[in-house]
Parts: structure tokens; sequence; C-alpha cells
């Protein structure tokens, strides 16, 4: 058991990281912010700010929704961008990023494996190779170094080493996607993509005008924080491509996102309504838009999930939404993974307004897909 320092609430649920709860985040801000900071200092060790730097007279960048202002000799939120002797540098651009990558089995784990062409089929012949799933056939996952974010859970927290990450030009993109007739999706991911938008748009355009006469879905999975103008170009190449844009909508609450995520997110939210309007319904049956929620044990509950369902239903309610089972990493490691409960609850939360949610990651709660998990959930008595 664990002790909120505020309200003095215990249970095993509360992050010692964050040091309160749930409740107090949501109704005493005042008091849990100080703790929040708190949390979100570990950045300095990899060198980065502890918040997006909003320095007046500073350098600006708009490559993402922080809208850092860099003092000379600092650098913005993602570590990418320097302000030296008040010019901007970067160490990406759009002819180079700063990446690993790799070759990804189909079928992948992707958060949109249960409904894309990759396993499905779904759009043959013009976006999937087989009428099944896409077996001997590959994913380029494409892990980008450098952040917007600061999410305390991070699965991929080794982004923040930027030293890790290898430069690699547009060319040699090309030429590793051109020699490999294999791969059938390229997805961007990290990370996130957001700060490296503008290679990522570089080579998708590049790699779709030479490839003619294959399939190849350009994907991108993020936290959807970006430049609502390269927000939208990212949506359209997925359309045109069979790919899709997986929005990581983490949590509902201002507070919320900036205790868990270290900036806010509201920004997601825009653009996700602008992708949606704009692109899903041209191509409705193969959706080119979803969204994924972690359920982080103890503080992304059914009242976040419910928020966030209803606001995707306005958009559509046949826009898939998938809930992710969480598993403890970075500075979260004291956290149990997501209990069955919590993941029936927001399940049933989501499916008050939409018609395809999804569980996923259920094998981390020994269960292999959604008949196990209704299964699992009745023998607690849940009735769907």
């Amino acid at each position: 058991m664990k002790r909120c320092v505020i309200c003095g609430r215990e249970s095993p649920l509360i992050s010692e990281t964050l040091k309160v709860c749930i409740d107090c985040i949501r109704n005493n801000w005042s008091e849990a912010s100080k703790f929040v900071e708190e949390a979100h200092k570990e950045r300095v060790k990899y060198g980065l700010p502890v918040k997006p730097p909003k320095f007046g007279e500073g350098v600006k960048c708009s490559i993402c929704s922080n809208y850092c202002s860099i003092a000379n000799g600092e650098s913005g939120f993602c570590g990418l961008r320097k302000n030296k002797r008040n010019k901007l540098e970067s160490m990406v651009s759009s002819e180079k990023g700063l990446l690993d990558w790799y070759l990804d089995p189909h079928v992948t784990n992707c958060c949109a494996a249960y409904y894309c062409p990759a396993a499905t089929g779904l759009g043959f012949p013009k976006y999937a190779v087989k009428e099944g799933p896409e077996y001997g056939y590959y994913n380029l996952a494409v892990f980008f170094y450098g952040c917007n974010f600061d999410c305390l859970f991070c699965q991929n927290w080794t982004h923040k080493i930027l030293s890790r990450g290898g430069l690699v030009t547009a060319e040699k993109f090309l030429e590793v996607v051109n020699r490999n007739r294999k791969v059938t999706c390229i997805c961007f991911f990290g990370g996130s993509p957001e700060p490296q938008l503008p290679f990522a748009l570089n080579v998708s355009r590049k790699v779709l005008k030479q490839i003619r006469d294959r399939v190849l879905r350009v994907c991108f999975e993020w936290n959807g924080c970006g430049n609502s103008k390269l927000v939208e170009e990212a949506a359209e190449l997925s359309l045109v491509s069979g790919g899709n844009i997986k929005f990581d909508l983490k949590v509902f609450d201002s507070n919320l996102s900036l205790a868990l995520s270290g900036v806010s997110n509201s920004k997601a939210y825009s653009n996700f309504k602008l992708v949606g309007e704009k692109f899903y319904f041209e191509r409705k049956g193969n959706p080119v838009l979803n969204a994924t929620t972690l359920l982080v044990p103890g503080y992304v509950d059914e009242l976040e999930v419910e928020k966030i369902a209803q606001f995707i239903a306005d958009i559509d309610e046949d826009i898939p939404y998938s809930l992710l089972i969480f598993y403890p990493e970075y500075l979260m490691r004291d956290l149990p993974v997501t209990p069955l409960e919590q993941a029936v609850e927001c399940y049933l939360a989501a499916k008050k307004h939409l018609s395809r949610v999804n569980v996923g990651n259920l094998h981390l709660l020994g269960l292999r897909d959604m008949s196990e998990f209704e299964k699992a959930a009745k023998k607690q008595g849940t009735t769907f």
C-alpha cells in the first residue's frame, strides 16, 4: 500500500513517482502540481528541460504543439533543436532523421492489427497483397528519437538518449524501401513522430511517388500533438496509401495530462477532429483513423475512457478504439499490470458510445483474444 501525500488515501495504485492520487490531481491541482513537477525532473539527467521552454525573447519552434521559445544556449523540450547564437539549429531536417529501424514480420503487434489490411486483407487488392493476413511480408518500423511528451510510463523511454540514434538520410531511407519488395507498411513511431515530421513526410512522399506497382501503406503512431498543417499532410499520405493514423489519446482531463505526460494534450483532440472530419469518411470501410488509450492503473479509469469515447463518437461511432493493458515501465515500475476489473470497466464505458472497441495486450492478463476477455469478465459477474 502507498499513501497519497495530499489526502492520505492508501492504495497500491498510487505511483511512488507522482506521490499523489487521481482524485487530488483532478480536484486539488494547486497542491498536486508541486509533486508533478518534481516527478518530471528525471528529464534533467538526459539533458532535457523539465518543461517546454517559454523564454520570451527566445528562438521559436513550431513543429509541435509545445511551441518552444528557446533561450540562447538552451534546447527545446524534445532535445532535437537548440538555440545557438540566437539561431535555431536542429539535429534533424526533412533530409535527415535521427532513428532506428527494423523489419517487423506481419502480422505485427500494431495497435491497429485487429482491423488493418496487413492483418485482415481489408482493401485487397488496392491496399493489401493478400485477401487474408500478409504472412511473409514486413512492416518497416521506424523508431524516432526525441519526443514532445514526457510520459512517466513510457514503454520506449530510451528515445530520450539521443546519442543512441543514428542519422539516416532520405536517400538511404528510399534505397532500403525500394530494395525490399516484401515491405508493405512503413510505421513511424518512437518517441513520437511529431518532432521529426518534416523527415517522415518528405521520405513518405518520395517513396509513394517512386513505387507504383506494389502495396505500401504509410502509418503514423503518435500522441497527436503536432503542428496541424503537418498532421494534415501526414493524414493525407496515410489515406492515399491505405495506411492509418493511430492517435494515442492518453487522457481527457487536462491536469492528468500534465501529471502523466508533462505537457497538455489538448492539441491531440483538435488534430483528431481535423483528421476525422476531413479524411475518415473518405475511406470509412478501411479506416484511416483510430485511437488508443493505455489503461494506467489507478489513473486512467473509466471516467477518462468514457469522456474520450464520447469525443470520438461525436465524429463517428464506428471509429476504432483500442484500450491497451498497461505494463510497468520507466518511472511507473511500481504499478501493476492493469487489473482485469479496471479493463472491463473501461471497456464497458467505451462501448456505451462506440461500436468498434478492442482491448490490446491481452497476453499481459494471460488471455489470448477478446472472446477470452469476455469469458474472464463474465466470471467476475460482468454482463455484456
